[in-house]
């Protein structure tokens, strides 16, 4: 009775998110958010016609910049800075339902931050330059497995190179999940636009008030990301004493 009651206390995590500390960890979520989203996104405008971006400098974009917030950002609060991974690390038990929750929030809140600002910056005639949509003759179910599959990945890399009992990946995290981030983005750019983040795809559609197929881009992901921390708790974790997954390394 003792042992059940204190896993559903972890569960929840109220004692965890009632320390002042916790509110470092979501301005960290935020602050990271805010700025994958206003870097990442930067990487889609089409400045000169005969210029636009292509797929290898989107890809490499979005990877440097999450390698880059990991470093910074992995201490203080796991550099989760989307949804996904959030619920990823709930679903394995490497995260309380009420950190998971307020992480949420917070990158959304930061996502939304960063894709006004960038709407500042950025020439009027090219607004709609970071609406993740789906690929020409892509179907909704297509793009919610393409999604899901590639989320799937990530998670996957995120829960191996986060786990405390594994010293062979000690020091690998931010590059490791930075080059996930840039081989899904080759492969599913040109069929999804690859969010792999509820809260990058909810910044712009919120500002530019789009919101045609925005649901799957928050279907696809979190299915993407509960498979792989269901997974990697029954099949994959190292059995030793329980830490906290997280880019602490």
């Amino acid at each position: 009775m003792g042992k059940g009651w204190r896993g559903a206390k972890d569960f929840v995590g109220l004692e965890e998110v009632t320390r002042i500390e916790f509110l470092v960890m979501l301005f960290a979520e935020a602050l990271g958010t805010f700025l994958l989203v206003l870097f990442g996104c930067s990487s889609c405008v089409t400045w000169t016609a005969d210029h636009p971006p292509t797929v290898v400098h989107i890809a490499f974009t979005f990877g440097l910049a999450v390698a880059s917030l990991a470093h910074v950002l992995g201490p203080v609060s796991g550099c989760h800075v989307n949804p996904a991974v959030s619920v990823g690390l709930l679903v394995s038990g490497n995260c309380s339902f009420l950190k998971a929750l307020c992480y949420i929030v917070c990158q959304c809140c930061g996502a939304i931050a960063g894709s006004a600002v960038l709407q500042v910056l950025i020439p009027k005639t090219d607004r709609d330059f970071c609406i993740t949509s789906l690929g020409t003759s892509v179907t909704e179910s297509q793009g919610i497995f393409m999604e899901a599959i590639v989320t799937f990945l990530l998670l996957l890399v995120v829960h191996a190179v986060t786990d405390p009992k594994r010293t062979d990946t000690k020091g690998w995290a931010p590059l490791a999940i930075g080059l996930t981030i840039t081989v899904a983005h080759m492969v599913a750019v040109p069929v999804t636009g690859s969010s792999m983040n509820p809260a990058r795809t909810l910044g712009p559609a919120m500002i530019l008030n789009r919101w045609s197929n925005l649901w799957i881009y928050w279907v696809g992901p979190l299915l993407g990301a509960t498979a792989a921390g269901g997974l990697y708790k029954i099949a994959f974790r190292r059995k030793k004493e329980d830490d906290e997954a997280s880019y602490d390394f």
